[in-house]
């Protein structure tokens, strides 16, 4: 939905300037028609709101319009009743802003797909594409019901790595601040008794006063450093290509939570690829369509030699294994599809069998990351209790009473 600075005349003949929103020039008439209005000139002055393009829509909100959308267009209500029904249904406010101007774009002439690519940000390349080959097929309820499950799927494997990292990083986090306040506060004042009492402190005392001592002098640029370092690696992700593709292919060899990225990626390639194929997108647009989906520029690149092998000739199965980076199976399972002419069934099968071993793997994580914290981080404060207080023991045992 854009909108439009206009100059009008009302039936009286006085002019009237004012801004409206419409789909277009022509919607934009019509609707200064209705208020009594003839126009004159108009120009375009901003195109979504700000709430729309910077708010991210919640993916409950997506599913839930899937779902709802798909039972009452195969109920046989049209889509604009349709489309109006559902925005008086929706929690989210910039999300009900977008059905209705959707319902207002259609009205003014264009299509369902038509409508959903002035909102890119909000349903992303994947929906709007698949939604088209519905319409043009004339499966477009199917289509939304594929695309309901595919989401209800991303939302489900994003809840298991959420298990995964929330934990640890809420722990580190409490942590290091009691560490922090530690080092900084509470060791310089016992650092101050120990060293009164001029007796020799052992290494492992000596090495604590050390760190005591950095943390002291240099406190503010390490809690610079925590914000200024993944500012700094988001910054070169996005404007060098060479350090993103550095970074990216590090995390896919980080030792625990690489090989659990890596198949998450998979896993999602291969449904968004065989939900496409099966609506009756080409394996070149599909390639084309899911390379975003990889959200790593090491895979993104083997997505793009894939995609020039086929163009050269090759089959599906040979341009995933001249990359190098797709694993036996997902090879074995291309090859198979091509084979029986039941790719989209393939590639299904490949999904299911990376997402469950992401669920799998997460189930194993999650019960080894509690003692492997309690253990680590109970060294820590083992450490700095010890190296405090077994000094001062020794001196108190010392004293001549």
């Amino acid at each position: 939905m854009d909108t439009y600075k206009y100059k009008a005349m009302d039936q009286q003949g006085r002019r009237v300037t004012g801004t409206l929103d419409a789909a277009n020039l022509t919607d934009l008439e019509m609707r200064l028609g209705r208020m009594g209005l003839d126009l004159i000139d108009s120009h375009e002055v901003r195109r979504i709101s700000l709430l729309h393009r910077f708010r991210r829509t919640p993916r409950s909100e997506l599913i839930n319009f899937s779902f709802h959308l798909e039972q009452l267009l195969n109920a046989g209500v049209p889509m604009v009743d349709a489309l109006s029904d559902l925005g008086s249904t929706i929690d989210d406010p910039a999300f009900r802003d977008v059905v209705a101007e959707l319902v207002e774009a259609i009205e003014g002439g264009k299509n369902f797909s038509g409508a959903l690519a002035d909102f890119e940000h909000v349903f992303g390349k994947v929906y709007i594409s698949m939604v088209r080959v519905g319409e043009e097929s004339g499966t477009l309820p199917r289509v939304l019901q594929d695309l309901g499950e595919m989401l209800r799927w991303q939302d489900e494997i994003v809840a298991y790595v959420r298990r995964v990292m929330v934990y640890p990083l809420i722990v580190l986090a409490v942590v290091g601040g009691a560490v922090g306040f530690l080092m900084v506060y509470l060791v310089p004042k016992l650092t101050s008794f120990l060293q009164s009492v001029g007796s020799e402190l052992p290494m492992h005392t000596r090495a604590l006063i050390a760190v005591s001592d950095f943390f002291v002098a240099w406190w503010y640029v390490l809690l610079l450093l925590a914000f200024v370092v993944p500012a700094a690696i988001r910054y070169m992700s996005r404007n060098s290509p060479r350090f993103r593709f550095a970074w990216d292919g590090f995390k896919l060899r980080v030792w625990l939570f690489g090989d659990l990225m890596y198949k998450i990626r998979l896993a999602r390639f291969s449904n968004y690829f065989a939900l496409m194929y099966g609506a009756g997108i080409t394996v070149l647009d599909a390639l084309r369509l899911s390379r975003a989906l990889m959200d790593n520029a090491v895979l993104e690149e083997a997505v793009d030699r894939v995609h020039r092998h086929i163009g050269e000739g090759q089959t599906l199965g040979e341009a995933f294994a001249r990359t190098g980076l797709f694993p036996p199976f997902v090879v074995r399972m291309m090859r198979v599809g091509e084979t029986t002419g039941a790719l989209d069934e393939a590639l299904r099968n490949v999904s299911y069998f990376y997402a469950r071993e992401v669920r799998e793997a997460v189930e194993r994580l999650e019960p080894a990351i509690q003692p492997v914290l309690t253990v680590f981080l109970g060294g820590l404060v083992g450490w700095i209790m010890f190296s405090v207080l077994g000094p001062i023991y020794d001196t108190i045992a010392t004293l001549d009473y």
